[in-house]
């Protein structure tokens, strides 16, 4: 069902000693929806996607998946339950093709312990499951090329039809256009549009032109807090946004 909530976090805290580095923040992730996270360095954008995904655990707060709550949950588990994220730092398997790569993905959720002895490349389900991912990441004519040699904004599109492969209904994406040129980042934000429909997606970028291409909601933060959240427009126009992080280039 579209526009429906499937993943909620209530104010989430997470403190290093006597810092805290997010400070009681909730945020909605919708179905149909992609939800941008900005902020200076800093702010705490990144522990919150790792509260999220269960790389950190949260000193109070709590987070619901598909109406099941896994606050403190491993990243495994938290995976299983249907969340799919990406790093900052591409994280794929550079000696292997992509299809490769994909495949990998794809057999770590269909795991058969009873059939240990069968070669994973005959399994029709995993191999079916990858070559739709592949195709939505919009690289089925790569498959075959090692992904050590692929450009830049292909490993980062390879990094996400990972995640697709392991059928995720929440989607967290680090900085995905991080380094990208102009034209590869076009493509990054066309793949994120055809994502949308299917997914709830949480958004952590810096490119402000496709943040507000892309975003139905923002949440800004500084000093892990949130100052704003709400429309895009709204957020483009608040005066302590712009004097925060924006500026007066994206009023």
């Amino acid at each position: 069902m579209a526009d429906d909530v499937l993943l909620s976090a209530a104010h989430l805290t997470k403190r290093f000693g006597g810092l805290a580095a997010v400070n009681d923040v909730s945020v909605d992730l919708w179905r149909g929806r992609i939800h941008a996270v900005i902020g200076p360095n800093g702010a705490g954008k990144s522990t919150l996607t790792n509260l999220l995904s269960g790389d950190l655990p949260p000193t109070s707060g709590t987070i619901h998946l598909g109406g099941t709550e896994i606050t403190g949950r491993s990243p495994e588990a938290i995976a299983r339950a249907g969340l799919g994220r990406s790093y900052q730092k591409t994280n794929i398997f550079l000696p292997f093709t992509v299809w490769e790569n994909v495949r990998l993905a794809a057999q770590s959720r269909a795991q058969h312990p009873a059939r240990w002895l069968r070669k994973a490349t005959s399994f029709a389900a995993v191999n079916e499951q990858a070559q739709r991912a592949l195709e939505l990441a919009g690289l089925a004519s790569r498959r075959d090329v090692l992904a050590g040699t692929i450009s830049h904004g292909e490993q980062r599109q390879l990094e996400i039809a990972m995640t697709l492969a392991t059928a995720p209904s929440v989607l967290l994406l680090d900085e995905p256009l991080a380094g990208m040129g102009t034209a590869e980042a076009e493509r990054m934000v066309q793949l994120l549009h055809r994502l949308k429909d299917a997914h709830a997606i949480l958004l952590v970028e810096h490119d402000m032109d496709a943040v507000f291409a892309l975003a139905d909601q923002l949440t800004v933060m500084v000093n892990g807090q949130v100052i704003a959240s709400g429309p895009p427009q709204m957020i483009r126009t608040d005066a302590g946004v712009q004097a925060a992080y924006l500026g007066e280039e994206h009023v």
